[in-house]
Formats: structure tokens, sequence, C-alpha cells
């Protein structure tokens, strides 16, 4: 690994070695974590859908099902460890896929140009999450997104089919082409529709998420919800907190208006990216574009939501992870923010949860903090991305001509040159 040599990549490991055997005594309750138990998701709901599943059909009359066709190989990935009972077997799937994300980020990582921090932010970013980054199917998607933004536009086939692939398993992963040629989304497109076709052959029910997604609230965590726990300290507001489409929402006045208004934000963040695209020139951006841009459309798009489910900080410390891979990447403070962002995840779910609940102060002020650190880190990484690939404005000469590919920093061919992200 470039800038720390073997002596380096064995305190990664070691480092790995030791938090995620944390993370196993967590989520098999040999220790027992603050807060609420955040396995009942793995053995009671996983499993009632894997049981379903494998009748052939998707949970399609289940209004918490709301997840794309191809989650269905995730959660009946526990099948393939029969001696091992679903939880037990789902947590050892969830290790293997950290380990993968792990071999990726080392093995790209001895490339010229390439830094050890990508490594340590995967290496610590996981574990702060808690027991919630192995009791969620998240970790699995990120690993095929990592896969993805490591393949690179060197490999574009490559790169869409993987994005394709995981958005069919959780949506967000189809943001990694934002700066991706137009190339790969031929090859993202081809894929997407082939799994759909298969998904839509192979069982009903397929697609019936799209109506849940829609009927969705305001969840208690969101940055819309502020609005709520702040009216509900005041005592300015008396609408309800309860369980709604699978996860604990705001019901009452006004929370329909909060719900309509993330949703112009989510808009307003798909405008910006498609005047940045509009207006980046990505023929001379340097090779960790791609995946700078890729963390800023989720984040765009994580900030803005309706829901932010602590298990999306594992999307999001995947891709600060790979962005730090490159020494030229713009994002290292958003990186950071991130790492920061979910160390306090974890004191407000699940070890506080319950004051989240209850909008008590030390609750709201978690969420505060929380989610002000992701808007901090979306504004910053929006700014730095602009300015960075848009002529004319500060870092991009309005002048600047595009380089020959020729000219990027080479990767030898026994380096694996294809899970090199470069410029487009």
């Amino acid at each position: 690994m470039t800038g720390s040599g073997y002596g380096g990549v064995r305190w990664v490991l070691a480092a790995w070695v030791l938090t995620r055997a944390a993370l196993l005594l967590f989520v098999t309750k040999a220790v027992v974590f603050p807060g609420p138990d955040v396995t009942s998701d793995v053995s009671v709901i996983y499993r009632g859908w894997y049981e379903v599943l494998r009748t052939g059909t998707f949970p399609w009359d289940d209004v918490a099902w709301q997840y794309p066709p191809a989650a269905a190989l995730a959660l009946l990935s526990p099948g393939v460890l029969p001696f091992l009972d679903y939880a037990a077997a789902f947590f050892v799937i969830a290790l293997l896929c950290d380990a993968a994300v792990l071999a990726l980020l080392l093995s790209a990582g001895r490339h010229p140009g390439r830094s050890a921090r990508g490594s340590w932010v995967w290496v610590v970013g996981v574990p702060l999450l808690g027991p919630t980054a192995y009791a969620r199917y998240d970790l699995m998607v990120t690993a095929v997104a990592v896969a993805a933004l490591l393949a690179g536009i060197r490999r574009p086939g490559a790169f869409g089919a993987l994005a394709a692939f995981g958005a069919l398993l959780k949506v967000w992963p189809a943001l990694l082409l934002a700066a991706a040629p137009k190339r790969t989304w031929w090859s993202a497109a081809v894929t997407a529709a082939a799994l759909a076709g298969a998904f839509l052959l192979a069982a009903p029910g397929a697609f019936a998420f799209l109506t849940y997604q829609r009927d969705r609230g305001t969840e208690v965590e969101s940055l819309g919800a502020l609005v709520f726990h702040l009216a509900r300290l005041t005592g300015g507001w008396d609408g309800q907190v309860l369980l709604n489409y699978g996860s604990v929402e705001f019901l009452g006045p006004y929370v329909s208006l909060v719900s309509t208004a993330a949703l112009l934000l989510a808009l307003g963040a798909l405008a910006w990216l498609v005047v940045w695209r509009a207006r980046a020139r990505l023929t001379d951006a340097g090779p960790s574009t791609t995946a700078d841009a890729a963390l800023t459309a989720v984040l765009l798009f994580t900030t803005t939501s309706r829901v932010i489910s602590p298990q999306y900080l594992v999307w999001l410390v995947g891709l600060a992870a790979v962005c730090l891979l490159h020494r030229d990447s713009r994002m290292a403070l958003p990186c950071w923010l991130v790492v920061a962002a979910s160390a306090v995840t974890v004191l407000e779910f699940p070890v506080f949860f319950a004051r989240v609940v209850a909008s008590d102060p030390l609750g709201v002020l978690l969420l505060v903090v929380r989610n002000g650190l992701l808007v901090a880190a979306t504004v910053t990484a929006c700014r730095r991305l602009w300015r960075a690939t848009v002529p004319g404005t500060a870092g991009r000469p309005a002048d600047a001509s595009p380089l020959p590919a020729r000219q990027e920093v080479p990767v030898s061919p026994s380096a694996g040159g294809g899970s090199r992200a470069s410029a487009p």
C-alpha cells in the first residue's frame, strides 16, 4: 500500500479484526449493546421475508417491504449456510462482505496515487455505527457499490453492470453513475433491464415496493423531523410518533407538508446534479472525480430524504473510503464529517433512541448534531465538486484543455489497472 508498506497493512488488519470481533459479540448478544435490540430486524423481519421468498413470491402484501427485487438475493443468502440458524448465517455473510470491501480497498491502495486513508475510513467508520452495521443488509449493497467504483471507467462494462445490480438491491447505487461516461450508462441500462425482466418473470410482486415508498411519511431521524421535535419541545404540536410503513414516523398536523418539502428538496438535489453534469468538464478531471461525484450525489439524496436510517451511514462510509483512496480527492473534509456523523449516529440509535422518539432535549441535540454534520458534509462536497470540475470557477480555469488519457498516473498491468477509477 502506497505510503504505508506492509507494516501499515498489518495495523489496518489488526484494527479490523479487533473491531469486527466486537461487532460480532454485540450482534450475537454475547455482549449487550446499550439501547433496543437492533438484531430483531434480522431474526424476525428478514427471517419472515426469507420464508416468503423461498416460496417463489415477494412479500408484496407487507407494507414494510420497500426494497427493489434484488434485495431478495441478500435476504435469501443465509440459506447458503444451512448449518447455522438464519440470524447467525446473516451475520457471517455481513462479516464476509465487510472483509471483501477491506480487501478491495487494500488492493486498490497499492497503486500509484493512492493512499491508506481509504482503508482506515472503512475500518474505523463501520464499527462506529455499532451492531446496526451488521444487522441490516446495507453492508452487502455497499460492497457492490465499492466494487463498482473501483472498477471505474477503465472497465465501463463492469462499472455499469455492478451499479445497476446495486440499484436493484437498494436503489441508491444508481447515483454512482453521476460522473460516469455515457458508455457506462448503456451497460447499466442493459443490465438493469435484463435483471428487472428476470425478476418480473420469476416471481409476482417484484416492484410492489414502489407503492409503499410513495406512501412514506417523515421518519423521526430525518432532517425534516427536527421541525416536529422542536415543536414538541415547546408544546406546539400535538401529533403522534408511531411505527408506520416499517419505521418510526411522525403522524399528525403538517406532516404531509414537511414530507412534501423533503420531496421538493430531493428534486432540487436532482436538478443540481443535472446542472452540474451539464456544465462540468469531465474529460480532464482527476481519477478521483467518479468517486467524489458519487459521494456528493448520495449525500444530497440522503440528507434531503424523508428517512435517514442509521444504516444509511454505511453507504456514506463506503463511498468516503473509496474517495480517500485517491490522494487528489477533494472530499477529505466531507469524508471525515461523515465519519463524525457515524459516531453521533450510534448515540441517537440505538443508545438514546428512546429519548429521540420522546423528543427529549438530549435526543433532539443528538439529531441536530448528526444531521448538521450531514448537511455540512453535503454543502462542502457540492461546493468542492463544482469548483473542481466546472470551468470558470476557482480551481478550474475556463480555458483548461483536456489532457490525453495517456498522461494520467500509470498503473502497472500486474497491479490490476482495471480496478483504478480514472477520469472520463
